[in-house]
């Protein structure tokens, strides 16, 4: 591979779940590893004062519609979990619990995850509910959530997204050029094939 793609999503991000149905065949296609980076849109709303995007009256009701309409397109299935939006923070933990040592398994727990909050509507607010997805998996992560180094690593990782100009979820950073939606993941596509414009 001849560089990095770094995707950076929130769990509680249905836009993102469409994002990472195709991020990893995205990045085979354009010969970049594809970094996987979770981050707390809670802490992005606080600096830019937004909120989410499906709590915007007439823009969450069309939000909806078109989060349907996408998923009906590309084949996958799109349910809400009764409890949305939520806190990720456990899921994000999940995922940096194994990334370090296993980066390819912390991407099959995102998968994992995403699928059983939008594919299926499931409630991963809970860690309890996280655990045992990962365990769907033959993961055991109890003693690792709540671990003073992955809750760095975590405020590490929001931090870093929020000095590199993220903001919403999915975003995408490639050859230090930003893309911003899921939308926009074909313009990323061209802007890496083209050479830029």
């Amino acid at each position: 591979m001849s560089g990095t793609l770094e995707f950076y999503f929130d769990f509680s991000s249905p836009y993102g779940y469409l994002a990472a149905q195709r991020i990893d065949a995205l990045g085979e296609e354009l010969g970049r590893d594809v970094i996987w980076r979770p981050f707390l849109l809670g802490a992005v709303f606080k600096e830019t004062g937004s909120q989410p995007l499906l709590g915007i009256p007439l823009k969450g009701d069309y939000a909806r519609l078109d989060l349907e309409r996408s998923a009906r397109r590309m084949g996958v299935p799109m349910r809400f979990p009764d409890s949305f939006p939520f806190a990720s923070v456990a899921a994000c933990r999940a995922f940096y619990a194994l990334e370090e040592n296993d980066p390819a398994m912390a991407v099959t727990l995102a998968v994992a995850l995403y699928e059983a909050a939008f594919g299926r509507g499931e409630d991963i607010n809970k860690p309890e509910n996280v655990l045992s997805i990962a365990g769907t998996l033959g993961l055991d992560l109890a003693d690792r959530l709540g671990l003073p180094e992955i809750k760095e690593r975590l405020r590490h990782e929001v931090e870093g997204a929020l000095n590199k100009g993220v903001f919403g979820s999915p975003f995408f950073i490639v050859e230090g050029e930003s893309f911003w939606g899921h939308d926009r993941m074909d313009d990323l596509a061209d802007w890496v094939r083209q050479g830029g414009w």
